[in-house]
């Protein structure tokens, strides 16, 4: 396509090219065993033995030349107290969610409670929320009121069917006792419970049919009565869970602030005026300049690299350390020599690792991934170069936005979705996982067509596919073979080269 005039350059590119499709790295917490070995400053004989990403191809996107963001440099001390306190945030909603409602969290509810916050918090802290309106998550809210009075759960016998009905009875006419309803409210619970029992005692050899019909007669009846009482107490929940984010996001602060003292360095920064510019899409820059870190060490057992900083090591695939290498080396502009590179990819994994939490299989429901053939058809058929919901250890290009731009600007990543200014030119590959991250991103759009100052210098048009295209039956195939791959994320994929949305499919 044609570039405008004014627009700077790429850098030219010196890695070797990968062909493969986006996968996610296996990074896992674990006690650091006691050897120790010597710092490894520049990890030139790591060679990956198997890629699922390509490197090697350009960018095309175009955006507004921006300022640096104004974010504190990372470091291993922050990092670390960032993820203790995170862990102890995890503690106190799981602990909270048992005494007050009598149920143990819904799973990964907490991360979404991350992911959601994180799509409209104004704070300083790049993972845990501060600056949120409104206060109560309606993401936490609804996951919590769903497991009131009890979770339930899938279905296969017929005694579960059974003992299933028996406890959200008993549950419900516990809660309506022990909480302050009114004497109507009382009276329609208790009378639908007994009803209940008064049944199960009538019918022993029901069919697991009948159960679940009764249940679900049971649940119209009752739940809400019982959400109405539990409403106050599930947000108190919320509440208190955000207000002490508040006060770690401060203890972090505090810490992040104490080292740049020790540096000589001041809070205060110069900013340097923005040109009114167009660019070639670069990686995040950070508005603090770079501070001294400490030692990292790390070690190989088989295929993986144990990287360890005060004796918590992160591990890591050989071929994803070597991937990182490789966008380190492309995108980091002031560190040529490696020696803060195993510091930076610590932190790096801590913060993913935080973000997802520590136990069994925890986080994976928030992972996207696609295969080759279907990144290859998206780049060679629609000239997509850029990822818009990414991280610097699933992404395919080397081009894509991120969670966090200081962490993940060292390994290539532009920053949030949420900040970038794009121009025409940009063609996208978009994969949204998640209901607050759609409505958010609906809603900028929806701005964006009113305004027609956000993305574009023209206003954008929705329209569907076959309205966007004039080849629209070849276009339905490719985009039927991408939409195949996915199941349960929302599918999209932007072509703003003519200022408009073709929307491809949008499923939960």
């Amino acid at each position: 396509q044609p570039a405008p005039s004014s627009l700077v350059p790429p850098a030219p590119a010196s890695a070797p090219a990968a062909a493969a499709a986006a996968a996610s790295a296996s990074v896992s917490a674990s006690a650091s065993s006691s050897s120790s070995s010597s710092a490894v400053l520049a990890p030139v004989s790591i060679r990956a033995t198997a890629v699922y990403w390509d490197l090697d191809i350009p960018t095309n996107a175009v955006i507004k030349e921006r300022a640096s963001f104004e974010l504190l440099p990372p470091h291993p001390e922050v990092e670390m107290l960032r993820a203790q306190l995170t862990v102890k945030l995890r503690q106190h909603y799981q602990e909270l969610c048992q005494q007050r409602e009598g149920i143990e969290p819904p799973r990964d509810s907490f991360n979404r409670w991350l992911l959601e916050r994180k799509a409209i918090d104004k704070g300083n802290d790049p993972l845990l929320p501060s600056d949120c309106d409104p206060v109560v998550s309606p993401s936490m809210f609804r996951e919590v009121m769903n497991d009131i009075p009890i979770r339930l759960s899938r279905i296969k016998y017929r005694e579960e069917a059974r003992r299933l009905l028996f406890k959200y009875a008993e549950s419900a006419k516990r809660m309506i006792e022990s909480r302050n309803a009114s004497p109507d409210i009382r009276k329609t619970v208790k009378w639908n419970v007994e009803d209940t029992f008064n049944w199960l005692r009538k019918e022993p050899s029901a069919t697991k049919e009948d159960y679940m019909e009764r249940l679900e007669h049971l649940r119209k009846q009752c739940g809400p009565h019982v959400a109405a009482v539990a409403k106050d107490s599930v947000e108190a929940i919320c509440g208190k869970i955000y207000c002490i984010s508040g006060e770690y996001v401060k203890r972090v602060r505090e810490k992040h602030l104490a080292i740049l003292c020790e540096c000589n360095m001041s809070e205060e920064l110069e900013r340097p005026e923005v040109m009114d510019r167009l660019v070639y899409c670069y990686p995040s820059r950070l508005a603090y300049p770079t501070i001294p870190l400490p030692r990292v060490e790390m070690h190989f057992e088989n295929d993986i690299a144990c990287v360890r900083y005060k004796g918590e090591a992160r591990k890591i695939s050989r071929n994803y350390l070597s991937k990182l290498e490789q966008l380190y080396r492309y995108s980091c502009i002031d560190d040529p020599r490696f020696e803060k590179f195993l510091a930076r990819v610590w932190c790096l994994l801590r913060r993913y690792q935080s973000m997802f939490g520590l136990g069994t299989h925890e986080g994976t429901g928030l992972q996207g991934a696609l295969p080759v053939s279907v990144f290859e058809t998206l780049n060679k058929q629609f000239g997509v170069t850029f990822e818009c919901f990414a991280s610097p250890l699933n992404c395919y290009f080397r081009q894509y936005c991120s969670a966090f731009p200081d962490t993940d600007g060292y390994f290539g990543s532009r920053g949030t979705f949420w900040v970038i200014q794009t121009s025409h030119s940009l063609s996208l590959c978009l994969f949204l996982n998640g209901e607050t991250l759609q409505h958010r991103l609906w809603s900028e759009w929806r701005g964006a067509s009113l305004s027609g100052t956000r993305f574009s210098s023209q206003p954008m048009n929705m329209s569907t596919e076959a309205e966007h295209s004039t080849s629209a039956k070849r276009k339905t195939s490719i985009i039927k073979l991408c939409t195949q791959q996915l199941s349960s994320s929302c599918r999209m994929m932007l072509d703003l080269q003519n200022g408009s949305l073709c929307r491809s499919g949008c499923r939960n």
